[in-house]
């Protein structure tokens, strides 16, 4: 029974690791096609604009998409991003429908699973004894039983059950060393290829993998973001760590950002909400907690497995360590990665079943961990939490930007295809974006956003939302140089703020509505709420949320035939508002939170397409019909039953949801 972690050098053990990292930044280098400097953008603006982007995108090489028939690299995923069509398979896993995007993205990363790439590629390729080792058979197989028997005997090897992380033996009969170096390369290639490095700056890349680190399915995956084209040798994943995170920081500090060439590198937490309680432990050091502050600046609030930024369940009146009747949004039932667990409208998994209150970890949901990062700030003198957001897909499809309700195709390949996206991932959604305030869509500039927080999550709506706290007048919305006079006086979204008086600050809130498309316009704002967090002179953490702006929608809100909107909700948002229970002695943080108008629920619109209305008194013979024609059609188990849920007997899930932005914290504190 193996008892070390296992390090690159047990898995390829015939180089030593300096002559490894200069071996492979030779090859990369020579790889990677050659481009001119970039030049500046004709667009530049000092006061920032708002960038749309997705940092977490699967395409063929990871192992979870590749054995959902996914078979698209990462030279498509970017032409998605940037509005070309491509080609999902069916429920079938032949090649199914085109989607394309509904606007193109400013930004993306491609982040497939760093542990799997040698392996996946030995695994798929056309030639060689590799591709006869029963995993890989069963990988390339079109039967979804067993794809998903692979994708069970990939997750073990990578350490998410029982056994410690551990090679494929396909490894003994391919080089999945040099596949390794190969692949990584390519995805380099690809991003180096999509790069705009003109003025016009229409569209930036970033190189990029996922470190997949998952004990017993309790997520700690990680997307580690370069700034540029200087990169580790190959990515640093769980093979080299065990199961340890802080060894990624440690490594990721040593083979980058202290390597002396100008290395740089973000990694970025996602699904907590999965998690089990493990994904932000108290630091261990005072070197941790620096290291964690230095690495992990944001995290993702959003992304297709759920919402992590809170959690209430309406049934039972009570949520975790919070009131917020909001935090409803977008919650998976199960605090694990079993929750993927549904095949033909089954759960097959008892760990992917509901998780109670009392169950599920506090420190779950990103605003429990910032109340708790003052916590230890009032004892340690150091908040290790002091985290943005950003959101994202998640896609396994190679589709960033994908999170529309309107025409979702799902995000797994063939397991979300046609009929099986409501049948058997009901609970999950399109995902979400990350929005940066920059003053230029670049590389450095969006890097350097992302580094300084000054970023905002949807839940895949465009809206535009601006938060300041500082010094400010109370007309400054009136004022032609609002936007200088807030940076000059105060901090944007993401930054600290020390004040040196007793008088509170004042928060800008300025937003837009998601303008929308000609054929789909966008959402009109309901309001914006600030949240804040605090804690008392007992060491106690609380919380509340202030209405900043606007009010919620009276009714429905949405045709229940149709879909179309009622409530019009604002078009633009502009104030600045005070907490009236500052009390300078206490450090707290304030988020906005813009909540748009109610519209119908992706399930929704794809149970009206085929039928059957979440809303009508007849739904569940609607269902019976839709399933039968279904059925006749070689659908396989309840295709449509998911659709007559209630929201009076759901805890989570509604027909009709408020699409939301998330603004990164501003933290406050008083005189000292």
């Amino acid at each position: 029974m193996r008892t070390a972690s296992i390090t690159s050098a047990t898995l390829f053990p015939h180089r030593r690791p300096w002559l490894n990292l200069f071996l492979g930044l030779v090859l990369v280098a020579a790889s990677l096609p050659l481009r001119a400097a970039a030049t500046p953008c004709d667009h530049f603006s000092p006061t920032k604009r708002p960038w749309f982007g997705d940092l977490h995108v699967h395409t063929g090489l990871s192992f979870d998409a590749y054995i959902s028939s996914i078979r698209l690299d990462p030279d498509a995923a970017y032409r998605y991003a940037k509005g070309e069509p491509i080609q999902l398979p069916g429920a079938d896993g032949q090649p199914g429908d085109q989607v394309r995007i509904d606007r193109p993205l400013d930004f993306a990363a491609v982040t497939d699973h760093g542990e799997f790439l040698g392996q996946v590629a030995v695994c798929t390729a056309e030639s060689g004894l590799a591709q006869y080792w029963p995993l890989c058979a069963m990988s390339r197989s079109n039967n979804i039983w067993v794809q998903l028997l692979a994708a069970s005997w990939w997750t073990s090897l990578g350490g998410q059950a029982e056994d410690q992380p551990e090679p494929s033996f396909a490894c003994s009969l391919g080089d999945c060393e040099q596949a390794q170096l190969d692949t990584w390369r390519d995805i380099q290639v690809a991003a180096a290829a999509h790069q705009d490095d003109s003025s016009d700056c229409t569209f930036t890349t970033f190189n990029a993998y996922e470190y997949t680190q998952a004990s017993a399915q309790n997520n700690m995956h990680r997307n580690v973001i370069f700034r540029d084209e200087r990169v580790t040798e190959r990515p640093i994943t769980i093979y080299d760590t065990g199961q340890s995170v802080s060894a990624l920081w440690s490594q990721l500090n040593e083979q980058c950002l202290e390597r002396g060439d100008g290395c740089d590198v973000l990694a970025i937490p996602h699904n907590s909400n999965l998690a089990g309680g493990l994904m932000f432990p108290d630091p261990e050091s005072e070197e941790e907690a620096k290291m964690r502050l230095t690495l992990e600046p944001v995290a993702e609030i959003v992304q297709h497995k759920g919402a992590s930024e809170c959690r209430y369940d309406r049934l039972r009146g009570a949520g975790i360590l919070t009131r917020d009747e909001l935090c409803d949004f977008e919650q998976i039932d199960s605090d694990n990665l079993h929750m993927l667990g549904t095949v033909e409208g089954e759960m097959r998994s008892e760990r992917g079943l509901s998780v109670s209150l009392e169950q599920f970890a506090p420190r779950n949901l990103l605003r429990n961990v910032l109340k708790d990062g003052l916590a230890i700030e009032n004892t340690s003198g150091t908040n290790p939490f002091q985290l943005g957001f950003i959101g994202s897909t998640d896609t396994h499809s190679a589709t960033p930007g994908a999170a529309m309700e309107s025409g979702y195709a799902g995000h797994l390949g063939r397991r979300d295809a046609e009929y099986r996206n409501v049948q058997d991932h009901f609970a999950s959604n399109p995902g979400g974006l990350a929005v940066v305030w920059a003053e230029e869509n670049t590389r450095d500039a969006i890097f350097d956003a992302i580094r300084r927080r000054e970023t905002y999550a949807t839940s895949g709506t465009r809206p535009q939302l601006r938060f300041f706290a500082g010094n400010y007048a109370a007309n400054l919305c009136e004022s032609p140089d609002m936007l200088a006079l807030a940076y000059r006086q105060g901090v944007p979204m993401g930054a600290r703020l020390q004040q040196t008086g007793t008088s509170p600050p004042g928060f800008l809130i300025a937003a837009q509505q998601d303008a929308g498309t000609s054929s789909a316009p966008g959402n009109g704002i309901e309001r914006i709420q600030i949240v804040k967090g605090w804690v008392d002179d007992t060491g106690q953490t609380h919380e509340i949320v202030y209405d900043a702006a606007g009010k919620a929608s009276a009714g429905l809100g949405v045709n229940p035939d149709t879909c179309e909107p009622i409530a019009t909700g604002l078009s633009e948002v502009c104030t600045v508002w005070q907490d009236p229970g500052y009390d300078p002695d206490q450090n707290a943080f304030y988020y906005a939170r813009l909540i748009e108008t109610p519209s119908c629920r992706w399930s929704t619109q794809q149970c009206q397409a085929a039928g059957v209305n979440p809303f009508s008194s007849d739904c569940e013979a609607q269902k019976d019909e839709a399933n039968a024609r279904a059925l006749n059609a070689g659908a396989v188990g309840p295709v449509y039953d998911n659709c007559c849920r209630t929201a009076e007997d759901e805890p989570f899930y509604s027909p009709v949801i408020r699409e939301r932005a998330w603004s990164s914290p501003i933290w406050v504190a008083g005189p000292r």
